[in-house]
């Protein structure tokens, strides 16, 4: 295991800045989420840090020792990427243990490891099957057994499950969690998906345009974004997005009513956030924000229904229960409580504080 630093890191394709000079420093055995949008300089990190891409400025160090001009196969890192990589004439035992190919082990040894490898991951009864009577989920198993029977100080991710399903997302998801119990080694994995973050990191950090936007807890981030583009990354569904004028102490926000609300001190336009999930279905009386839209859309997911309406001259998403189903067309009350409400300035896009 190690800790893995970056200091001042760079990558330029000519005149191009891909990433802008991060820090960051990710603990030894620990699970870190890098997540952001296509383009945000992510997975180009993640290729500096296997020695995949060529650092252009900056130090990056794994455990005490700079390794800004090691080769790959010096760092003693393992990488699965997004499309497993694996080789369908060979048996998944021969898959795994690829990586040994060149070790000074033993033959009895090598096969020591595949086994105990394919016994973690559950793979035990399929060592002599090829790549093609496999599922998806297996087959991601196997690319990631050649990475672990290696016996990396570190694993890196790239997408590992952009190609399952949902229902095998959800599942590899625990079980790369659980993997990552047992072995205790680092973790870097980078995805577009915040609820991969969300569900597996110990920290995340969001980047976009090359830039590290904030780093913390997947709860950190949910309740205390800095700017509009996290709070608007983390948690799904989306978080709604509100114009507002913030003078003399008073919130005025179209279509709205607001009231008891404890207010940072700002003057002038503000953007006003609030989650689904806090934007609820049905008449208010207490301190917070209520007021009635028109439904456009409906999503009923069993346990509650998304409700799409227009609150003054903003579509937003509000929650009720699952049974209830407002009608396409008909007027809905909403509400939110104080202390839902996040506030961030209109012009720099940074947070205010809460309401």
């Amino acid at each position: 295991m190690a800790k893995i630093e970056l200091q001042g890191l760079v990558k330029a394709y000519g005149n191009t800045r891909a990433v802008h000079g991060i820090d960051l420093t990710i603990e030894d055995g620990e699970f870190v989420v890098f997540v952001g949008p296509s383009g945000c300089g992510k997975s180009t990190t993640l290729r500096m840090i296997a020695g995949l891409e060529d650092i252009s400025g900056g130090v990056l160090k794994i455990g005490d020792e700079v390794v800004n001009q090691r080769e790959p196969k010096q760092r003693n890192i393992a990488m699965v990427f997004q499309n497993y990589a694996i080789y369908p004439h060979m048996t998944v035992g021969q898959n795994i243990g690829f990586g040994l190919y060149t070790s000074k082990l033993s033959k009895a040894e090598k096969q020591k490891r595949i086994e105990e490898t394919g016994k973690i991951l559950g793979l035990e009864k399929l060592l002599d099957r090829r790549p093609a009577a496999l599922s998806g989920g297996q087959r991601q198993r196997v690319a990631i057994g050649r990475a672990m029977v290696r016996d990396p100080v570190a694993f890196l991710f790239d997408e590992p499950l952009s190609n399952l399903d949902a229902q095998l997302r959800s599942q590899m998801r625990m079980e790369i969690k659980s993997l990552h119990r047992r072995l205790g080694t680092t973790i870097v994995y980078v995805t577009h998906d915040q609820v991969e973050a969300m569900t597996m990191a110990d920290k995340i950090v969001v980047m976009r345009e090359g830039n590290i936007l904030q780093v913390g807890t997947p709860t950190d981030l949910y309740e205390n974004p800095v700017d509009v583009f996290t709070a608007r990354f983390i948690g799904s569904p989306s978080m709604n997005m509100m114009e507002a004028d913030l003078t003399g102490g008073n919130l005025a926000i179209e279509g709205v009513t607001v009231s008891g609300l404890s207010l940072p001190t700002h003057e002038g336009n503000v953007i006003v956030g609030i989650r689904p999930h806090d934007l609820v279905v049905g008449e208010g009386n207490g301190a917070g924000l209520s007021g009635s839209g028109l439904v456009e859309a409906v999503e009923p997911l069993g346990s509650e229904t998304l409700v799409h309406l227009m609150l003054g001259k903003t579509l937003v998403t509000a929650t009720a229960p699952g049974r209830v189903v407002p009608a396409i067309g008909s007027t809905v009350a909403v509400r939110a409580e104080a202390g839902a409400l996040y506030l961030f300035d209109a012009a720099s896009e940074k947070a205010l504080g809460r309401a």
